[in-house]
Order: C-alpha cells, then sequence, then structure tokens
C-alpha cells in the first residue's frame, strides 16, 4: 500500500496520522475549531513521504469542516485529497433499513475491527456520541445503537439544572465506591451509566445472535471507560484511522 494520511473529521476534533504499510505513525487529534492547526498536522504528515507516492484521504461526520480542510489542504500541498463516500467506499456489508445512513466513522470503525477480528464484533466508540454497534460473523454491519458521549452528559446536566457545576469528565476514584461530592457524583453517575448501558447492549446482541462476540471500544473516552471493563476485550486507539487505511487497501488507488 502507498504513504498515506488519513484524515477522520469528527464533531469537535479531527484526528490525523500517516501510515507505512499497516503501520500507524504521529497521530494527533486537533480540535476543529483551530483548522490551521488541523491543515498544519496534515502537512506535516504529509512530509512524511520523502519521495514516495502518497494519499490523502479524509473521513467525516461534519462536512462543512470537512470541506474546508479538503480545499486548503489540496492549496497546501498540491495533493489530490479523496474522500471516503465520494472516491472510496467503506468495505463493509450492510443490513439495515431502507435509506438508512449510518456515519462513515461508524462504518470505518466496523470495517477495521472486523479485518482485525476476522468474526463477530461489536465495536463501541466512546467519543462526542457513544455509538455500540454489530458486525456479524461474515462482516455485516447490522447497525447498532447512539447515546451521548460523558462530556454531553455532564454538560447537558450543567446546562438545565440549576445548581449542577460544569465538569470535566474523568475517570471516578477507584478508591471509594461513592461519589462523596457533586463533581464525584456526576463523573460517578456517567462513567457506570456508559459501562452498563454497553453491557446491557453487548447481552442484547448477543442473545440476537446467538453468541458472544469480541467487543471492542475505541474513541477519545475508551481507555478511561473501559480499560478494566469486564463487557469490553480490547482497547484500540483510532480505529476510525485504521478504517481509512483498510478502505485504502480494498480499493486500491482510487480513481
Amino acid at each position: 500500500m502507498p504513504f498515506l494520511v488519513a484524515v477522520s473529521v469528527g464533531n469537535t476534533r479531527t484526528a490525523v496520522a500517516h501510515f507505512h504499510g499497516d503501520r500507524v505513525h504521529g497521530t494527533k487529534h486537533l480540535v476543529n475549531d483551530d483548522l490551521a492547526a488541523v491543515v498544519d498536522a496534515i502537512e506535516e504528515a504529509w512530509a512524511h513521504r520523502g519521495e514516495e507516492d502518497g494519499e490523502i484521504v479524509i473521513a467525516s461526520v461534519n462536512d462543512p469542516v470537512a470541506i474546508e480542510v479538503e480545499t486548503k489542504v489540496a492549496a497546501a500541498t498540491g495533493a489530490d485529497v479523496w474522500r471516503i463516500g465520494r472516491d472510496l467506499e467503506v468495505p463493509i456489508g450492510r443490513c439495515l433499513d431502507e435509506g438508512a445512513t449510518p456515519g462513515q466513522d461508524r462504518l470505518l470503525a466496523a470495517a477495521a475491527a472486523f479485518a482485525m477480528a476476522k468474526q463477530a464484533v461489536i465495536v463501541v466508540d466512546a467519543g462526542t456520541a457513544v455509538t455500540v454497534d454489530f458486525i456479524d460473523g461474515e462482516g455485516t454491519f447490522h447497525g447498532g445503537a447512539i447515546a451521548p458521549g460523558a462530556q454531553v452528559q455532564l454538560d447537558a446536566m450543567h446546562a438545565r439544572t440549576a445548581a449542577l457545576p460544569k465538569v470535566r469528565f474523568g475517570r471516578p476514584s477507584d478508591e471509594d465506591a461513592f461519589g462523596r461530592n457533586t463533581v464525584s457524583a456526576m463523573q460517578l453517575g456517567v462513567f457506570e451509566g456508559i459501562r452498563g448501558m454497553v453491557q446491557a447492549l453487548v447481552e442484547r446482541y448477543a442473545t440476537s445472535y446467538g453468541a458472544f462476540p469480541l467487543v471492542v471500544a475505541t474513541g477519545g473516552d475508551a481507555e478511561a471507560l473501559f480499560a478494566d471493563c469486564p463487557s469490553v476485550q480490547r482497547v484500540v486507539p483510532d480505529l476510525v484511522l485504521q478504517g481509512i487505511r483498510v478502505a485504502v487497501e480494498a480499493a486500491g488507488a482510487p480513481e
């Protein structure tokens, strides 16, 4: 596979990395509010190709940001910039309602997880939203559940109540079973709520499928939420970026 710069534009942040073969290097996560920093990171990644041929591929769930990033990166690098969904398809089967349009991040994470596991797998992506998706043993994406992410839940509690403070999400202390102050109580409620939801969904999917699939977590909050979670077997950072690589490998050079 040629040198690849993979870019995943999310709702609030953009991830950038470059690949030599199947090895990922130099992953960065940048806020979408600082587009100059995003473009700089892509240019820096592109510079690592040396004399190799290469590709820049963008996946997005936030098209206004992605369009601006694509325009600026093409002008800055002179490279062709490919888009998932326009120039490249995600290599995964789908069993969904007619007209359903799951986000590219969900499909790419699913494709990467199945390519890694080669078996039925559940993908938990914990970011701005938490998605819990099921892929069967044939590599077919069946959809799943979408819920507010940890920080979104905390922000909503602050915005919709008179007394609850603004709190940044963090893993609750393992030394105390109780939230003994307001901040700790809010963090504990969100933490255990998400983990409990994932456990319930894993059991629901397994009952329908007739077996327990491998469960893989990814996303910015995955390590904090699931590093020691009995429902999750693996935490794999940046599975969406790996999915971009899988899409490029499956398609060959875009045309």
